[in-house]
C-alpha cells in the first residue's frame, strides 16, 4: 500500500433493509405468533385472581417490595427458587430442541426482537408504502413530505416503545393503581425511569438497530453450530432446480439455454428482514423466519413451475434429491435421538418441578441458633439456649401454630413474650419468634456436649399440616 493510500475499513456501514410485504402460510404464521406473544404481554398485568382480602388480586405479579411471585394460583417465595431455575433450565432445553430440530426458529418466529421489529416494520409500511416506496423516500431529499411521514412513523414507533415499557413495570405492581398514577403523576421515580429506558431501547431497537442486533449483540447464531447437524431442518435453496438461473423466455428452440427454476426475480432478497440471499447458501444472519419460501412459492406458481424452489430441507437429503431422488419424510428428521434425548429431558424437569409444587408445605420453617454465647448459665444452674426461628404461613388467612421439640433427654420449651408454645402467624407472611431452650441443672443434657433435638411446628387449623427442622443443644460440656 503507497502512502497516499488510507488503509481498508475495518467495519462497513450499515446498509438500510427495506423487505417487502410477502403473503403465504409462514407470513401468516409469523403474523398469528406476533398477535399472540404481544397479547400475553400487554394484556396479562390486568387479569384479576381472586386470593383473598389479605393478597394482592393481580394473576401475574413479581412482587418484590414482599420477595414473592405470584403466579394465578401458584406462589413463589425466595427459599423457592429453584423453580425459577428449573424455569430457566426448562426454557434452555427448549431452545437446545427446537435448534436441533428446526434451525433458528426462535429467532424467526418468537424472539421478542424479532416480534418487534416484525411490528416497527408494520407500522412502516403502514405510514411510508411498501418497499418501493420506502426505497424512495429513503433516497430522497428531506422536504415536507418526508419530515411528515418520518415524524408520524417515530410518534407511532415511540407510543409502542413506551406501551412496552409500561407494560413491563404493570408486572412489578398493581397494574391499575400504577397506570393512575402515572397519569397523575405520582407514581415511584423508578417506575417513570424504567419506562423511558424501556421506551427507548424498544425504539432503537425495533426501528433503527434490527438485523444488527442479531448479527452482532445476539450470541445465539454463533452457538447453534453446535445445535445443528446434517438432519437439521433449515431453509434452503435447491441449487440443482434452479440453476443455471435466468429470466423467464418462451422458446421451442431446442439449441437455446435450458435455464433452471430460478428467474433472478429477487423477490426471495426483497422480502428477507435479514437483507440476504438464500441461494448464496446456509449463513450466519439466516434466522430462518421462511418468509423467502413464501415469496419464492407465490412466483412459482405464477409462472406454473412446482414449489420448493427455496424450502426446509435437511442436508441429509440432498445428495437423494440431486440425483432425483425424494427427501426423508420431515418427521424423521424432526423425531431422532438427540431431539428424543432433549425433549425426555426436558419433560424430565418439568415433571419434577410439577411434583414438587404439589409436594411443598404450607408452612415454612427455618431455625437459627444464637451463637453468642453458645448457652447462658442461670442463677438455679439451668442451661439455656436461644434460637430465632422464622414461621412462614403460606396460606391466604391467620394460622395458629404449635411449636414442639423432641430429644434424646428432657428440655424445655418456652417462647420469648408468650406464656403458650402457639404463634398465630398473618396470613402469608413470615414471623420470627424467639425460643428458650433449657436444660435442668445437672442433667445430661446440661452437663454434656451437643446434643442433636428437632423443632416440630404443627397448624392447628389443619393438624396433618406440619414441618420439623433439626438443630442441636449446647451443654457445659462443650
Amino acid at each position: 500500500m503507497s502512502a497516499n493510500e488510507s488503509p481498508p475499513a475495518l467495519y462497513a456501514a450499515q446498509e438500510p433493509i427495506f423487505p417487502r410485504r410477502v403473503k403465504g402460510a409462514f407470513r401468516n404464521l409469523k403474523w398469528i405468533i406476533m398477535a399472540v406473544t404481544l397479547g400475553i404481554y400487554y394484556l396479562v398485568p390486568w387479569i384479576r385472581w381472586d386470593r383473598g382480602p389479605e393478597l394482592p388480586d393481580q394473576a401475574v405479579l413479581i412482587d418484590l417490595a414482599n420477595r414473592r411471585f405470584f403466579f394465578f394460583m401458584i406462589e413463589i417465595w425466595p427459599d423457592e427458587f429453584y423453580f425459577v431455575a428449573g424455569l430457566l433450565i426448562m426454557a434452555g432445553l427448549g431452545l437446545f430442541l427446537f435448534t436441533s430440530a428446526l434451525g433458528r426458529v426462535w429467532c424467526g418466529y418468537a424472539c421478542p426482537q424479532t416480534v418487534w421489529t416484525d411490528l416497527f416494520i408494520l407500522v412502516e409500511r403502514w405510514i411510508e408504502g411498501d418497499r418501493n416506496a420506502r426505497v424512495r423516500l429513503y433516497h430522497q431529499k428531506w422536504n415536507a413530505q418526508k419530515v411528515r411521514l418520518r415524524a408520524i412513523k417515530w410518534t407511532v414507533w415511540l407510543a409502542i416503545g413506551l406501551a412496552t415499557g409500561g407494560a413491563w413495570v404493570f408486572y412489578f405492581t398493581d397494574a391499575p393503581t400504577l397506570f393512575w398514577n402515572l397519569l397523575n403523576g405520582t407514581a415511584h421515580p423508578v417506575a417513570y425511569v424504567t419506562m423511558t429506558i424501556l421506551a427507548l431501547t424498544t425504539f432503537f431497537f425495533g426501528g433503527f438497530a434490527r438485523e444488527q442486533i442479531c448479527i452482532y449483540a445476539c450470541p445465539w447464531p454463533r452457538i447453534q453450530a453446535a445445535m445443528m447437524d446434517e438432519d437439521t431442518l433449515v431453509v434452503g435453496y435447491r441449487d440443482w432446480r434452479g440453476e443455471p438461473r435466468g429470466k423467464l423466455k418462451k422458446t421451442e428452440d431446442p439449441a437455446a439455454e435450458q435455464l433452471g427454476d430460478c428467474i433472478d426475480c429477487m423477490a426471495c432478497v426483497n422480502v428477507c428482514p435479514m437483507g440476504i440471499d438464500i441461494r448464496d447458501g446456509q449463513q450466519m444472519e439466516c434466522i430462518t423466519c421462511a418468509l423467502c419460501i413464501d415469496a419464492c412459492n407465490e412466483v412459482m406458481d405464477k409462472i406454473e413451475k412446482p414449489r420448493g424452489l427455496i424450502d426446509y430441507m435437511a442436508l441429509k437429503d440432498e445428495a437423494e434429491e440431486r440425483a432425483g431422488g425424494k427427501p426423508k419424510n420431515i418427521w424423521k428428521h424432526i423425531f431422532r435421538p438427540r431431539t428424543i434425548l432433549y425433549t425426555t429431558l426436558w419433560s424430565g424437569v418439568g415433571i419434577a418441578m410439577i411434583v414438587a409444587l404439589f409436594m411443598r408445605s404450607p408452612i415454612g420453617l427455618n431455625v437459627t441458633p444464637v451463637r453468642n454465647p453458645l448457652f447462658v448459665t442461670l442463677a438455679d444452674g439451668t442451661i439455656r439456649n436461644t434460637y430465632e426461628v422464622r414461621l412462614h404461613n403460606k396460606h391466604g388467612e391467620v394460622r395458629p401454630f404449635h411449636i414442639s421439640l423432641t430429644a434424646p433427654e428432657p428440655l424445655t420449651l418456652t417462647l420469648e413474650g408468650k406464656d403458650q408454645t402457639v404463634v398465630e402467624v398473618p396470613p402469608d407472611a413470615t414471623v420470627t419468634q424467639r425460643i428458650y431452650v433449657s436444660a435442668e441443672p445437672g442433667s445430661k443434657a446440661a452437663m454434656g456436649g451437643q446434643m442433636e433435638m428437632r423443632f416440630w411446628v404443627v397448624d392447628l387449623t389443619h393438624a396433618t399440616d406440619r414441618v420439623n427442622a433439626d438443630t442441636v443443644f449446647h451443654g457445659k460440656g462443650q
